[in-house]
């Protein structure tokens, strides 16, 4: 376990009320969940669905777990994939997503910005240091893991630990960059090779990191997309959560 607290979180929920509160960071609604004054961190970034239940409650579990502070900043600013967009199935369907793809959710801008919420949060909570960690789901992966590469250095803007659940547009040449140990918790709906090659990559000498493949799961079974009234997600999502805190708590 990554600390007596483990132990002590109550089993996930599918009817949950989130334990946190909203505060404004680097001008972004941000969800904050963790002691007033933390001796580590975790900026958490959500998948498309946005500031969803499921999420809300995994950056619980982390904050529980880890007894750290946890941030879940709203970077689309309240925009978000709408569930009867998917399937993409028409053309109207296909322009909404391909316009928040665009938009919102253009990757660039995005790791731009979190690194400003970094600086902003590193500021706000100066106890904890340099011991500053990302997780992402899906979407949120990919901004994460991009942050985590070359250039990842200095006061303010260091992550000394990454992590990613049903990661979006995967990329071996992102783990080849990775400067930070790195968790990695796939499902059957990425790219298995690339997921191999990932494995394989975080496997050599300089690098530390954990790939698994939930096989039973789906794409989203940690985030907005977790059905936790299924008794078999809601087991993995939880054991997903254990694993990424027992792991950031090794390296964070």
């Amino acid at each position: 376990m990554a600390s007596d607290a483990c132990a002590q979180i109550p089993p996930v929920s599918s009817d949950y009320t989130p334990k946190g509160t909203y505060e404004t960071i680097a001008g972004l609604k941000t969800y904050v969940i963790g002691p007033p004054s933390p001796t580590k961190a975790i900026i958490d970034i959500y998948d498309v669905f946005g500031l969803a239940p499921q999420s809300l409650q995994g950056a619980d579990r982390l904050s529980a777990s880890l007894n750290a502070l946890v941030i879940v900043p709203d970077f689309f600013e309240g925009v978000y994939v709408q569930p009867d967009w998917i399937p993409t199935d028409t053309d109207e369907k296909k322009a909404l997503v391909a316009k928040f793809r665009d938009e919102q959710a253009a990757i660039p801008k995005n790791v731009a910005k979190l690194l400003e919420v970094r600086a902003a949060a590193g500021d706000k909570w100066p106890s904890a240091g340099d011991r500053w960690g990302v997780f992402g789901l899906c979407w949120g992966g990919k901004v994460g893991v991009l942050a985590c590469g070359a250039g990842n250095e200095g006061p303010g803007h260091v992550f000394r630990v990454s992590g990613t659940a049903h990661p979006g547009a995967l990329a071996a040449e992102d783990a080849e960059a990775l400067t930070v140990p790195h968790i990695l918790l796939a499902s059957p709906g990425e790219p298995a090779d690339v997921v191999q090659q990932c494995k394989e990559i975080l496997a050599r000498p300089g690098k530390i990191g954990v790939v698994e493949t939930y096989g039973s799961m789906f794409h989203g079974w940690m985030g907005a997309r977790a059905n936790l009234d299924n008794e078999e997600n809601r087991s993995e999502y939880e054991r997903g959560y254990n694993q990424v805190a027992e792991f950031f708590a090794k390296y964070l």
